[in-house]
């Protein structure tokens, strides 16, 4: 992972089946039978890489993350498995890859269009890119939608008015036309995932261990991060109503990709 703030492994995985499912999918896509080299970019706790292990337990697998306290959490939960810290717009592995894999990380890694023919670099003959990202949508989801009004109301607006630059994520079109002229073949897709969570509060968790992270951390301890949570909480619940058994459904669209050498 990487970001200006510290991440909080505990705060991720509180969704750990929900922010696993899609590296599953993903890696069940990928049509290698047996890479040797396979490297995690912003593996996180590790649990991506965990389904990596899964599908290929024979390679020589490594996950890269800039955050000391993911990694920590990944080799206490896969002590098997090679653990790097790094930062993704500068580190490099020390030989081609088969298999250069990133699992909801590549968003928080600004210019796609500069990283990723530096990513597709490193893929060995046979090989493959496959990479999943959070979709950039028009207009925003709901939670974006709701986390944009409360930081348009005083006092936060003056306090968050310098917050995360926008999303670095493209379409799947202009992901095909940066890497289908290098690639045999590239397969593309999206998922609208629908969570159900217990209510309205589960979403605030959901986004307060990624994209609140930043915003949290300007907000300091001394009780206005609390005061912030609980107006975004009541925004986020007008935007989404209780199910007739309580709970909520939580859409979250997902962009795909895997391009081959």
């Amino acid at each position: 992972m990487t970001g200006a703030a510290g991440w909080d492994s505990r705060q991720y995985l509180k969704f750990e089946r929900e922010r696993t499912l899609p590296s599953r999918d993903l890696v069940g896509r990928i049509d290698l039978a047996a890479p040797r080299r396979v490297v995690d970019l912003g593996c996180g706790p590790g649990n991506s890489t965990a389904v990596l292990r899964q599908r290929w337990p024979d390679a020589d697998i490594v996950g890269v993350d800039s955050s000391a306290e993911m990694l920590d959490s990944a080799r206490k939960s896969y002590p098997s498995i090679r653990w790097v810290q790094g930062d993704l717009k500068e580190w490099a592995p020390d030989g081609p890859c088969d298999l250069v894999f990133s699992n909801a990380a590549l968003h928080w890694v600004p210019d796609h269009r500069g990283v990723l023919p530096r990513f597709w670099s490193w893929v060995a003959a046979g090989g493959a890119l496959a990479f999943q990202v959070p979709a950039r949508q028009s207009p925003p989801p709901a939670w974006l939608r709701a986390l944009n009004a409360v930081c348009q109301r005083a006092p936060w607006r003056e306090l968050l008015r310098d917050d995360e630059p926008p999303s670095p994520v493209l379409s799947l079109g202009e992901y095909y036309a940066l890497l289908a002229p290098a690639s045999r073949s590239v397969d593309l897709w999206e998922t609208e995932y629908y969570h159900v969570f217990a209510g309205p509060e589960a979403i605030v968790e959901w986004v307060r261990g990624t994209a609140l992270r930043s915003l949290l951390h300007r907000l300091g301890s001394d009780g206005r991060r609390e005061e912030f949570l609980s107006e975004y909480a009541r925004e986020v619940g007008l935007s989404y109503p209780r199910a007739p058994d309580g709970r909520v459904l939580f859409p979250f669209l997902r962009r795909f990709v895997i391009a081959y050498r």
